[in-house]
């Protein structure tokens, strides 16, 4: 699509993603989903502002009534949202550095479908205005920490005995997350929390996390938590140790087993997870589907079967029985719970995990429809036959640079080389 990509609209702001598009989106929420209200909110960075108000300002020329939370994560906003029955709006780039932007639209409890973004692309590109004989109305809300924080009751929040440090990557959940750190953990130590709307992500949060790591060694930390910029991402580290994601919906899978439960004694992972993942969850007698890159298509999975836990090992974890959207500090906060009950540290609770050897290049300067070539389609599959079914081969295009990303994982770090230059190279040859 022009526009949205597998997490909303992104881009370089007020260059591709400009106060003029923004309002064309405002605009286009009432011929394509006709709300009554929708519902604002903004990461730290210095352009949220801007997009934020002009969205409002294309929605109430619409006729629709808009509630403006000013800065909130993007759980935050989703959640609100939905107890107020109102369309969701984030402004946010997530990880990305503070020079970009986005929008995520929440709909009907999740992210917007693909077939209303198409209509919402036409109306953008088109030279429609709408102008409804009653603007809608403008309100500022105050009420939204306290909705969102009422969700933590589902949570034995008792103090753990942990030393603990986490890193808000000077983005959205910087005061939310001290407020419920200072409970659970009131002697944790905070980092990325001075946001000044250009550092948001910069050094810091759960792609950099160095910091996180850094801050764990330095103060004898038993380990820490690294959330990106909307805080709806949520990485784990130790003295010794990363736990991307999929470590953690493995810890919540493997605990809510342990109680009886886990539905259907299964979660929901992507098609990037690490073999040796996979093998410890069936080890445990845990299933799992494998979906495609992409949070709402994790969550789409789990609604349909039924699930509570998902995630991507980039860090989004989504756990329904808590909460309909991704939430980090959730997510962080549940987990910290068990660990406190157990009274054992993700190294502990891991010991009998063992990830394949997994390497990831980029194949610059290629066409993204190279993946399709008759030559590299038939490579492929003898690579696959090579590997066998104990293994990862992932070939995805790019959403916003001219490169290929190939994924490959297998037990044997020399067949995992041998299939990454195979398929470098004949994907190389059919673009020369």
């Amino acid at each position: 699509m022009k526009y949205f990509g597998t997490d909303g609209i992104r881009g370089k702001a007020l260059v591709k993603l400009t106060p003029e598009l923004a309002f064309k989106v405002g605009q286009s929420l009432k011929p394509v989903i006709n709300p009554k209200m929708i519902i604002i909110g903004g990461d730290t960075r210095q352009s949220s502002p801007l997009l934020g108000l002009s969205i409002a300002n294309g929605a109430m020329l619409a006729g629709i009534d808009v509630l403006y939370c000013g800065i909130t994560s993007t759980p935050m906003l989703a959640h609100y949202a939905k107890v107020n029955h109102a369309l969701g709006i984030m402004i946010t780039a997530s990880h990305n550095p503070f020079t970009d932007n986005g929008i995520k639209i929440f709909h009907n409890e999740t992210k917007l479908a693909n077939n209303l973004e198409i209509k919402i692309e036409d109306f953008i590109d088109s030279n429609e205005i709408i102008k409804s004989p009653t603007y809608g109305s403008f309100r500022f809300v105050d009420d939204v920490e306290e909705t969102y924080l009422k969700l933590y009751n589902q949570i034995n929040m008792t103090q753990t005995k942990f030393k603990v440090g986490y890193d808000s990557a000077n983005g959205a959940n910087y005061l939310i997350a001290k407020k419920v750190f200072d409970v659970i953990a009131p002697n944790s130590i905070q980092i990325g929390n001075t946001p000044d709307g250009l550092n948001i992500n910069k050094g810091v949060g759960s792609m950099h996390l160095e910091s996180i790591s850094s801050l764990v060694k330095t103060h004898h930390l038993d380990f820490g938590f690294a959330f990106d910029g909307d805080a709806d991402r949520l990485n784990l580290v130790d003295q010794n140790h990363i736990y991307d994601g999929d470590f953690i919906v493995y810890m919540i899978g493997k605990y809510l087993k342990s109680k009886n439960q886990l539905p259907n004694n299964k979660v929901v992972l992507t098609k990037m997870s690490n073999p040796g993942m996979l093998e410890a969850l069936s080890n445990l007698g845990i299933g799992y589907t494998l979906t495609d890159v992409g949070d709402k298509y994790v969550l789409d999975a789990m609604l349909k079967e039924g699930l509570v836990v998902g995630g991507e090992s980039s860090g989004h974890i989504l756990l329904t029985h808590l909460i309909h959207s991704g939430d980090g500090l959730l997510a962080a906060t549940y987990l910290l719970s068990i660990l406190t009950e157990l009274n054992m540290t993700p190294e502990e609770y891991t010991k009998e995990v063992k990830l394949y050897p997994l390497k990831t290049i980029n194949i610059p300067n290629v066409s993204k429809d190279s993946i399709n070539h008759p030559k590299v389609i038939n490579v492929k599959e003898e690579v696959l036959e090579m590997l066998g079914d104990k293994s990862l081969l992932l070939l995805r295009p790019s959403g916003t640079e001219p490169l290929i990303r190939l994924t490959v994982s297998h037990e044997n770090s020399s067949l995992v080389e041998k299939a990454i230059e195979t398929l470098r190279n004949v994907i190389e040859e059919v673009n020369r």
